[in-house]
């Protein structure tokens, strides 16, 4: 019955703190106890171990846990022990009533200490009851071990629990959610030791099935290395089907007070290598746009002198391979340009914002590579580029001409040799010294036949010259044998002229001594000479070369052509009259049996020939309309292309305005958040990107065009040049807007905005925007203020102005004490530039700049005095041990010794080097 009433009073034991937190759990685990005898066994151990760890430091040890603290001396020592405070003179007599009074004095000082003890009374102690002095030693272990552990806001066995949550979370198949099941494994032990002490065990070797001997090497580390003793018992733990959570809390908790003097050097550690993180991108951006830049500019350089080379060549062959180079220039080469030039300039625009929002200088690039010297180098080479191109066509156009003229010579001097071959022996010819006077009048008159087509033929001459002329002046290759030609032709003829004076004076000598001519021979003569001088003028039109550029230069040819042809049937009939008069002299000599030869002897045009060069004009005519027609429609089919490149480029022309109109207002008009106004902005990019296709099957009409040797177009005002700058314009205006946004949503995260705030600031800024211009003047900077809280009556706000005296009230209401130097101050900070405007990304930081938590000098002075145990300076071991390798080196190269009060071989100067980092300097 005694023993049933000890349960009963056992099972309405309990103890509270102030906090009435832990009422409820120990309750639940006296009920639990009593079910689980394991759970004793493992409290009496670990507690055991717990208490010894503390009363080694007063040379005394206990062997079991409720024996040894009945007379109270070792539970008393124990208190003074873990908190450092003495405690009342104990009683030394062996009496109960000395043993019930040390009990008392060690319980009172635990209620002092903010304990709330219920139904614990010093009888229990002294009369050995396990559990209440097991209850009593949790008590204690409670308040001295676990109650001041803080992590995160989170205190006692939640703080706890949250601790090894963090310092456990990267390592495999360990998951820590309480003090009981998540610890059977001994993976968990290990992985403690490992974060805080990675030298002391290989965790890759670890065997998850094997969970007694991961506890037992975790605990022989732990005494070894750590001054941990052994509180638990590995076969208990992994044997229980719930390892007692008192028991695991005790011993992980003498695991944090172990590492909690690591956690204060590693938060330090972490600050230091999140502001050299940032430091080292900031320079690998630099070096990255340095490279860029570098890179970009050499192939300007490159480029430009082969875009300025105005070397003409002698053929058309050789012109058009320079076109096609220019055109695989355009297409293959220039593009991918374009598109570093606009990531350089997002990269500067992404770099300058990190570095104002982590309080670094702003970034300087190398002389000759800013982005001003990269725009001005990129506007040379595009004025080099516009003027090759018409250098090009120019150059392709005065070789067709030449090539033109050049025919046209050859075929004229061909002409002309061919009708002057002869002339001069035939000059030189003394026939009529032996002729009769027939004969002779018959020279006179055949002489006069070829004066006259000698003048006819002065014509042809003088245009050979001239488009000999022509030749030279246009710089044709070849002008040389060109010119020695025309010189043989000019001096022939000059010959021909000396030489028919002189035969024409000796023939108008004889002419008085002959009195017998043939009128008829001489009618046939002189009328047939200027005949055949048309027939060959004909011909020579008929197959004359031409070139035309429209329809209706064709048509004006076809014009022509036509009127010739209705020439022909006079034409025809001054044949039949001069093919009659030879007819007649054949009559004449026939009918009076004559015996002189039937031809003329005043021409050497003869029926034949008068009747061959007939056929061949005959001939001709149809051959001249067959080109004349082929050539009508290779103008159509150029006017088609023209056509066809004109719908085009009127409908891609405006297209690329509005979508440039589009995006200009979407900067503007845009609300929500930074992220969707992204997505607006990226589909906007990918509607513009899809709509490539248009301009390549544009460039492809335009190539056509160029092959088709066409080179004007009345159908549109767009060339192909317009277009592509509109291209290009449109993918570098959606590309710099998505970059603001990018920029926004940076600093927006950076200096801990609101998606709220963010809006609200920009639709403000949007709504005194009057003039859409993205800035804002200064009165309309200061009704924008108001707008969003700021000082001012509600006339006012409703009239977004604001006096002189307001506008100082709301920033001093914002946290200054503002004098007429510091308002100006203000000013300049979101207008240096004194231009009377605000843009928007100025006006986000000086939102942002007065509650913004970022790093600073002192904080990181701090954090390094931290590592260096409050020392004025730090050693290279110290940084190595603290921080990462590559962030410890980096430190080491760029400290500067220290040379001041205590300095010690190899002192660094972390006071120099952190205000360094936040200034203007070297590193």
């Amino acid at each position: 019955m005694n023993s049933m009433n000890q349960i009963e009073t056992n099972m309405q034991y309990t103890y509270n703190y102030e906090e009435d937190e832990y009422m409820t759990q120990e309750e639940e685990w006296d009920r639990d106890l009593l079910l689980d005898p394991a759970w004793e066994k493992q409290q009496r151990k670990t507690f055991t171990a717990w208490c010894n760890s503390h009363l080694r430091k007063a040379g005394t040890q206990i062997e079991n846990i409720e024996e040894d603290f009945r007379n109270g001396l070792k539970l008393m020592l124990l208190l003074e022990v873990i908190s450092g405070e003495r405690l009342p003179k104990p009683d030394r007599g062996k009496m109960r009533f000395h043993k019930i009074a040390n009990v008392n004095k060690a319980l009172d000082y635990i209620a002092s200490k903010g304990v709330k003890l219920v139904s614990i009374g010093a009888e229990e102690i002294v009369d050995g009851n396990v559990k209440m002095t097991l209850g009593m030693i949790w008590t204690i272990i409670l308040r001295f071990a676990i109650q001041d552990i803080s992590v995160e806001e989170t205190s006692a066995k939640e703080g706890l629990l949250l601790w090894c949550q963090r310092k456990t979370a990267p390592y495999r198949n360990v998951n820590i959610q309480n003090f009981h099941l998540s610890w059977k494994d001994g993976l968990g032990l290990c992985a403690l030791i490992h974060r805080h002490r990675p030298d002391l065990i290989d965790y890759s070797k670890l065997n998850k099935d094997d969970p007694i001997g991961n506890i037992n090497l975790a605990m022989e580390i732990a005494e070894k290395h750590l001054d941990i003793p052994k509180m638990l018992d590995a076969e208990d733990v992994v044997n229980s089907a719930r390892p007692d959570e008192r028991a695991i809390m005790t011993y992980v908790s003498c695991y944090y007070h172990a590492f909690a003097g690591a956690q204060k050097a590693e938060t330090a550690a972490n600050r230091i290598c999140k502001v050299l993180a940032v430091n080292q991108e900031n320079e690998r951006l630099m070096e990255e746009y340095e490279r860029l830049a570098s890179e970009l500019l050499e192939w300007i350089r490159r480029t430009i002198p082969w875009l300025e080379n105005r070397t003409p060549e002698k053929t058309m062959q050789a012109m058009q391979k320079k076109l096609e180079d220019f055109r695989d220039y355009r297409r293959k080469h220039k593009p991918p340009k374009v598109q570093e030039k606009c990531q350089l300039e997002i990269n500067f625009n992404t770099l300058q914002t990190k570095l104002r929002i982590s309080n670094r200088p702003a970034f300087m690039p190398s002389e000759g590579k800013m982005v001003s010297d990269i725009a001005g180098a990129w506007q040379r080479l595009e004025q080099a580029e516009k003027g090759y191109e018409e250098w090009l066509l120019n150059e392709i156009r005065r070789l067709e001409r030449l090539e033109h003229l050049a025919e046209k010579f050859r075929q004229k001097a061909s002409t002309h040799e061919q009708w002057a071959y002869g002339k001069e022996q035939i000059l030189l010819q003394k026939d009529y010294e032996s002729a009769s006077l027939t004969e002779v009048r018959a020279m006179l008159r055949k002489h006069e036949a070829f004066e006259s087509d000698l003048a006819a033929h002065q014509d042809r001459v003088e245009q050979i010259a001239a488009i000999a002329q022509e030749l030279n002046e246009l710089d044709y290759h070849d002008a040389a044998s060109v010119n020695d030609r025309c010189q043989k032709i000019c001096d022939q003829w000059d010959s021909l002229g000396t030489l028919t004076q002189k035969r024409r004076e000796a023939l108008e000598r004889t002419e008085k001594l002959l009195e017998t001519i043939d009128q008829l021979h001489l009618e046939f003569a002189k009328r047939a000479a200027p005949f055949n001088n048309w027939m060959e003028g004909a011909m020579e039109d008929l197959q004359d070369m031409f070139i035309v550029h429209s329809i209706e230069e064709i048509q004006s040819l076809i014009s022509a052509h036509d009127q010739f042809k209705a020439t022909l049937p006079e034409a025809d009939g001054e044949r039949q009259a001069i093919l009659s008069i030879q007819n007649e002299v054949e009559k004449v000599i026939q009918s009076y049996s004559m015996r002189i030869s039937a031809s003329n002897p005043y021409s050497t045009v003869t029926v034949d020939e008068i009747r061959s060069k007939w056929e061949k004009v005959k001939q001709l005519v149809p051959q001249r309309d067959q080109s004349l027609q082929e050539e009508l429609a290779r103008q159509h089919a150029n006017e088609r292309l023209r056509r066809q490149f004109a719908a085009q480029a009127n409908v891609i022309g405006p297209w690329i305005q509005t979508k440039m109109e589009e995006i200009a207002r979407s900067s503007i008009e845009m609300t929500g958040p930074l992220e969707d106004q992204m997505n607006q902005l990226k589909q906007y990019e990918h509607n513009i990107i899809n709509y490539k296709h248009n301009i390549d099957k544009l460039e492809g009409d335009h190539q056509l065009i160029q092959e088709a040797l066409v080179f004007d177009n009345k159908h549109t005002n767009y060339t192909m040049e317009h277009i592509r700058v509109g291209w290009e314009l449109l993918l570098t205006t959606i590309a710099r807007t998505i970059n603001e946004v990018e920029t926004q949503i940076l600093t927006r995260d950076a200096k801990g905005i609101t998606q709220e705030q963010m809006n609200d600031f920009r639709a403000s800024f949007n709504h005194f925007d009057r003039d859409e211009s993205d800035n804002l003047h200064s009165d309309e900077f200061k009704a924008c203020l108001i707008s969003l809280g700021q000082v001012g009556n509600d006339l006012q706000r409703k009239n977004g102005l604001m006096d002189h005296d307001d506008f100082r009230a709301c920033l001093i209401s914002m946290g200054y004490d503002l004098g007429e130097a510091e308002f100006a101050r203000i000013m300049s900070l979101v207008d240096p530039n004194g231009q009377g405007t605000v843009t928007f990304q100025s006006f986000i930081d000086f939102m942002t700049r007065e509650t913004a938590d970022t790093d600073t000098a002192e904080q990181v002075i701090a954090s390094f005095r931290i590592l260096a145990s409050d020392k004025p300076y730090i050693l290279a071991d110290e940084l190595r041990r603290e921080l990462p390798p590559e962030q410890a080196q980096y430190c080491i190269k760029r400290m500067p010794p220290y040379t001041g009060p205590g300095s010690v071989p190899g002192a660094l100067d972390y006071t120099s080097f952190s205000s360094a980092l936040y200034g203007e300097s070297d590193l």
